[in-house]
């Protein structure tokens, strides 16, 4: 009983010494490294610590200046480096050294120092010791010039980014009185470019191992940010329409100013005008009465054979015009017919046989809607271009359409000139009342096809009767 007690206490003690040796064991351990980088802090005062680096570039055993001084080094051999922006339309080019791009001495160098002396000294010790060991890498810091980037980047700016548009529609008494169909903006995405000058850096950064290999002009092509509307067109309405499905032009070049007049007045009427689905549209009818008694002015109409003045002239501009954005959409034409000769204006922008004449209410244009949702007309007159345009808007159904060139036969020439008296002009006036034209017969196709499917094949022929040239020759004596 006394033994086994003597046992327990020599065991005792035996456990106190082991404790004290392991203990002050372990505290010369920490005494004999803290001292150990004691003296490596000293030995190593205001030098990068052994094994950090920057990329590919070793900073061990170099000073915050010399840092600095390397950098400096490896921005003028990246200095002569050109950046090319460009797009489809515009290019810009700007050197390194004016962009201000490179690495960022400073940044690097006060960083590296820093590495292994911050406040927690056990902290440093772990540092230091994996630097050593194994290497401690830093990310490359670099800078450019923000403010010069988008000075460079300001032809781009200027050409590329566009404020979205939020649609448009009003719709009273049967007819759209306000429309205005949503379109996306877009605008350079800047970030974008960021992000390509970074990955840039890293094979600047690469280069400047071996300066005779660093890139001499890196090119980087705008990207552009699509920006969305707030109000979509198909969200304002459960009509249908929503986008363009037919486009129509004709230029109305020197014109008289009534006849400008005219073809303002008739375009406003059919402006805005919505054709259900299944309805045959008939120009005549949404145009009304055409007369002085609805404010249509004199200007030059063909009647009787002849180029008079007569109320309404110009009208034709429009119905020419909105048979071609019914060709353009696809749509089934009913009714058309060819003006009596080849008129001039119908031509400056088109070949011969794409016009269309109406005379209210024998002489109409019709088409049937069948794409099976609403069609909205709209209407444009540019005075400054001297161009009438018509757009039609619905909803796209797939269909196709494939329009023949115009092919002239029969050509007839004109007759000769006439010249008649006239005794309300002074002796000596002479005034053309009238333009030659050729007579000729014009035909084309259209063929629409729709989900592989020929839904429609149309041939338009044109018969133009040859056209005298005539004057009026003055016999009033002053």
């Amino acid at each position: 009983m006394i033994g086994s007690l003597i046992d327990k206490k020599n065991l005792k003690k035996t456990l106190k010494v082991l404790f004290w040796f392991s203990a002050g064991g372990m505290l010369g351990l920490f005494l004999f490294v803290g001292f150990t980088f004691i003296i490596f802090r000293k030995v190593n005062s205001n030098l990068v610590y052994p094994g950090i680096t920057v990329g590919n570039i070793d900073l061990s055993g170099k000073t915050e200046q010399q840092v600095k001084d390397l950098f400096s080094q490896k921005n003028t051999q990246i200095n002569n480096t050109q950046f090319t922006f460009l797009d489809d339309m515009n290019i810009a080019t700007v050197s390194a050294k004016d962009l201000n791009y490179g690495y960022n001495g400073d940044l690097i160098a006060q960083q590296a120092i820093s590495i292994g002396r911050g406040d927690n000294f056990f902290s440093n010790i772990s540092l230091v010791t994996q630097a050593y060991i194994g290497s401690l890498k830093l990310e490359p810091s670099y800078h450019y010039s923000e403010e010069k980037l988008i000075e460079i980047l300001s032809p781009f700016i200027k050409s590329i980014n566009k404020d979205p548009t939020d649609a448009l529609f009003t719709f009273e008494n049967g007819k759209v009185t306000t429309f205005r169909v949503s379109s996306d903006g877009q605008m350079i995405d800047i970030d974008a470019i960021k992000k390509s000058l970074d990955s840039q850096f890293t094979t600047l950064l690469l280069s400047t191992k071996s300066p005779k290999n660093a890139p001499k002009n890196i090119s980087i092509r705008i990207p552009i940010k699509i920006i969305k509307p707030k109000i979509t067109t198909d969200k304002i309405n459960n009509l249908g329409i929503k986008e363009l499905i037919g486009t129509g032009t004709s230029l109305f070049s020197h014109s008289i100013q009534s006849r400008i007049f005219n073809i303002t007045l008739a375009a406003s009427k059919i402006n805005g005008v919505l054709i259900a689905p299944g309805e045959e549209f008939s120009f005549d009818k949404a145009l009304g009465d055409v007369s002085a008694f609805t404010g249509y002015k004199q200007a030059y109409i063909i009647q009787g054979g002849k180029t008079i003045l007569g109320d309404g002239g110009g009208v034709c501009q429009v119905s020419t015009t909105f048979f071609r954005s019914i060709l353009d959409a696809g749509l089934p034409i009913t009714e058309r017919n060819a003006h009596s000769y080849r008129v001039g204006y119908y031509e400056l922008d088109s070949p011969p046989g794409l016009d269309a004449t109406i005379y209210v209410p024998s002489v109409d244009l019709k088409f049937k809607n069948d794409t099976g949702n609403y069609v909205l007309i709209q209407t444009l007159v540019d005075e400054n271009l001297q161009q009438l345009s018509i757009f039609l808007y619905g909803t796209k159904d797939g269909r196709t359409v494939e329009i023949s060139k115009p092919v002239i036969t029969n050509i007839i020439p004109p007759p000769e000139d006439r010249y008649q008296d006239d005794p309300n002009l002074p002796k000596g006036t002479v005034k053309q009342i009238d333009f030659k034209a050729e007579g000729s017969r014009v035909s084309f196709t259209r063929l629409v096809h729709k989900n592989g499917k020929e839904i429609i094949s149309d041939k338009f022929i044109s018969n133009y009767s040859p056209w005298q040239a005539v004057f009026l020759r003055g016999t009033k004596e002053n």
